[in-house]
């Protein structure tokens, strides 16, 4: 058995960005990872979306490290040189109906310090995006694109420059708790024991099997778990928007929204579809009601234009039917144990947040 300080669980965004929080306090850290490269989850399946903080309960994790993350993450790509874009975003409304929903949606990205947002007419989208169906929407300057792969590297190096030691294919087996320390059983080529003085859940979507395998944790402290599968699809050649194009959203989601990456493709998505099981395979059939919900806000989208493009699966606290739940961070109070701190439904903006998660994570267990 060997010792380190700090043991995190999960080479996503969110367990990079610890990784590297921790190593830059000069903290000893070791990075377990059960897959043969860094943000092969969650991190690597999303929209790529710099997200402003509109859509949040004002005084939630959520609103208030998705605003303060943003900030952090524009910062960041500035000094790193990371390929990014700060495109915009329009939330657009589709009826008279809904104006007043978007009006709410205004006044609630205000509470939460979304700066330069801005309240548009029908005749003021059609300047901008002349494609765009709508009677109303809001525009957020805010709202960006990033490649997330490259800002997981970012962290990554940063985290190993500052002495962070990475161990790939290997997954965490079990664990206990004993006294003031942690050991860690690891499994892959070489099986190790760890003792730590600190423990990092970031496994995201195996943050729950991570927690029931921990002995001598309190397993009430674990909040239930639900799978969210979102399909999207991209067109062949390009779309005719320089804007993000976002519907207003649904219960369980933002809706079928329209994305750009840094060159230009559109991709649609994402829809939801409850699951039980780790499934990446797109169905084509879904696709089917893809249509309906574009053409609410781009009417000329071609028949047969959509083509399956890849599939995430969102780690939810809440499940169908249910309101949306705030992130899930739980420091030594929430464990029940001074030396364990777990991540659970850490979903969207938790890219977007990850510099905000981080530091917060990093306060929760160090104070």
């Amino acid at each position: 058995m060997f010792k380190v300080e700090a043991v995190v669980i999960g080479a996503g965004v969110i367990g990079l960005a610890i990784a590297r929080a921790l190593a830059l306090r000069g903290i000893e850290v070791l990075v377990l990872e059960r897959e043969h490269s860094i943000g092969q989850g969650t991190s690597s399946r999303n929209s790529e979306v710099i997200h402003a903080g509109l859509y949040y309960p004002t005084g939630s994790l959520k609103a208030q490290l998705c605003v303060s993350g943003r900030q952090s993450l524009y910062h960041y790509c500035q000094e790193k040189g990371l390929p990014h874009q700060r495109c915009g975003k329009l939330v657009v409304s589709t009826s008279a109906i809904e104006d007043g929903t978007l009006d709410a949606l205004l006044l609630r990205a205000e509470a939460n310090g979304v700066e330069e947002i801005y309240r548009l007419t029908a005749r003021q989208i059609s300047a901008i995006e002349p494609d765009v169906h709508a009677s109303s929407g809001l525009l957020s300057r805010a709202t960006g694109i990033i490649d997330s792969h490259a800002l997981m590297l970012a962290y990554q190096g940063d985290a190993e420059a500052s002495g962070a030691t990475f161990s790939l294919r290997t997954p965490f087996v079990s664990g206990e708790i004993t006294g003031a320390s942690i050991h860690v059983h690891t499994g892959g080529e070489d099986r190790a024991e760890i003792e730590a003085s600190l423990l990092i859940n970031a496994a995201g979507l195996g943050a729950w099997e991570v927690s029931k395998a921990l002995r001598g944790l309190d397993l009430r402290t674990i909040p239930p778990c639900y799978l969210a599968k979102g399909s999207y699809f991209t067109i062949g050649g390009r779309a005719p928007f320089h804007h993000l194009i976002y519907p207003l959203p649904a219960s369980d989601g933002l809706g079928v929204h329209l994305t750009l990456d840094l060159g230009g493709q559109a991709r649609f998505g994402p829809d939801v579809e409850w699951v039980n099981t780790l499934d990446y395979a797109v169905d084509p059939a879904r696709g089917e009601a893809f249509y309906a919900a574009i053409r609410r806000y781009w009417p000329e989208l071609p028949d047969n234009a959509l083509l399956p493009a890849y599939a995430g699966i969102r780690p939810k606290t809440s499940g169908p039917g249910e309101p949306p739940v705030d992130f899930s961070i739980q420091g030594p109070a929430g464990t029940g144990h001074k030396g364990y701190v777990a991540l659970y439904g850490i979903e969207s903006p938790g890219l977007t947040s990850s510099l905000a998660i981080a530091e917060h994570v990093v306060q929760l267990a160090l104070d």
